[in-house]
């Protein structure tokens, strides 16, 4: 049997524990199959797909399809695991919840404190990506502007945020259906030149052992299935609609993943694609639908407003569970009565984006969140491991799978990534332990 902490019961809420402490107001659950799958897909189909095929052409070079195929394989076993326990604990926090539950607070705030950190990351680099996108020069004010829009509707309540979601989610959709078919028709016959030139230091794509860091580099384009865990307190029937949300929005990406990546190397010579700032650009600008590129542009606008709405509702939810917990500071915890939101979480997370948009160069430290995510979901699956009654398509060899794909993905990726994320995980346990200590020291009359 598994061992349960602090005398919860599954399906519990954290901080809704019997005693002096007094009970958190809940969030209401809206979200349906359909707005869930749409969440999730709209994470997976973000700013990524327009940029992580390059760097991870650079690496596998003709086994690119075979680096998607492994991510996807992974995140499979991923996407299993956070169902089964989301199903379980249909909470907010995601893996923060599912590993304090299972397996003790320590690992439960290692997953949180990874996910808070490296996906805060993230969202600048979304918010600047839509800058770079739609006004180069007036890049960092529009990120700016787009972080605190979002936080807006996102302070509406769920139910404004599913519906944005789908929108941004039909223009990327139809934007790769037209990338697809400009692909599909063949070069330019005037041989178009490309939008994004490829790097002089740009060494020929490797292949080979570069599967596994290409691999790492894919996962992060399918994580975005967390986003759906971690809205567990808002969505309806959550032992049934969490899973199906989950699989679908992961098998949805996962096919226009691998079509992507086939027919982009099929369309553009290898080191043009391996060193391409903008692969989808380039392979539209090198087609007959040339005239096509600035549609592409939009989506991929697009694509970023959506990957960045549903990263802020993520990390906010997130942020709320690790302060109901006193892992993070307890005004972290409000919700708001009007719209039933984590308001100061949301707000929390929007001026730490803020502020790394006008203090840092986002860019140059996107690649550790990769780390913090393959961490996140090792713990995911040594939760689901010890979990007694399981559905016939989760045996927990599954589970070992998951976490042993994740810690090589992870131990894989460039140096640089890996020891940044690896000296913030440490300095979140670092404070954790003091604090503790603090709190558990007997205080002196």
């Amino acid at each position: 049997m598994a061992t349960r902490h602090n005398g919860t019961q599954p399906g519990d809420v954290p901080g809704d524990r019997p005693g002096p402490q007094r009970p958190h107001r809940q969030l209401q659950r809206r979200l349906g199959v359909f707005d869930s799958t749409a969440i999730g897909l709209g994470s997976m189909l973000g700013a990524g797909v327009f940029v992580v095929f390059s760097p991870a052409a650079a690496l596998a070079g003709p086994l690119l399809t075979l680096a998607v195929a492994v991510a996807g394989a992974i995140a499979y076993c991923n996407a299993v695991a956070s169902a089964q326990l989301a199903a379980r604990y249909p909470a907010s926090g995601g893996t923060y919840v599912y590993g304090r539950r299972q397996l003790g607070e320590w690992p439960g705030f290692i997953a949180g404190w990874g996910f808070v950190t490296g996906k805060t990351a993230s969202c600048a680099a979304m918010a600047l990506t839509f800058g770079h996108y739609v006004a180069p020069a007036y890049a960092t004010p529009l990120a700016v502007a787009g972080v605190v829009v979002l936080t807006g509707v996102n302070l509406l309540g769920i139910t404004r945020t599913a519906m944005l979601t789908r929108v941004l989610l039909a223009v990327v959709l139809a934007t790769l259906v037209f990338v697809a078919v400009a692909s599909l028709l063949g070069p330019h016959p005037d041989g178009a030149p490309a939008v994004s030139a490829a790097p002089a230091y740009l060494a020929a794509p490797s292949g080979g052992w570069g599967v596994l860091p290409a691999a790492g580099l894919m996962f992060f384009a399918f994580a975005g299935y967390a986003r759906i865990a971690t809205l567990g307190e808002e969505v309806k029937d959550p032992a049934r609609t969490i899973p199906r949300a989950i699989l679908a929005a992961l098998a949805a990406a996962f096919v226009i993943y691998l079509g992507l990546a086939a027919l982009l190397q099929w369309h553009l010579p290898p080191q043009q694609l391996a060193g391409s700032t903008a692969p989808l650009l380039d392979a539209v600008a090198a087609s007959r639908f040339s005239g096509g590129v600035p549609f592409v542009q939009a989506g991929a606008a697009a694509a970023c407003l959506g990957a960045l709405l549903a990263l802020i509702t993520g990390v906010g939810r997130t942020t709320l569970a690790m302060a109901r917990e006193r892992d993070l500071p307890a005004p972290l915890a409000r919700v708001g009565r009007a719209h039933t939101v984590p308001f100061v979480a949301e707000l929390a997370v929007a001026a730490a984006v803020v502020i790394l948009l006008l203090s840092t160069n986002v860019m140059t430290v996107v690649g550790f969140s990769s780390f913090g995510v393959l961490i996140y979901y090792a713990v995911t699956n040594a939760a689901a491991f010890t979990l007694a009654g399981r559905p016939w398509h989760a045996p927990r060899w599954l589970n070992v799978l998951g976490f042993l794909g994740c810690v090589v993905l992870a131990v894989t990726l460039p140096p640089a990534s890996m020891l940044f994320m690896a000296a913030v995980l440490a300095a979140g346990v670092a404070g954790r332990f003091l604090v503790v200590r603090v709190r558990r020291a007997p205080s002196k009359k």
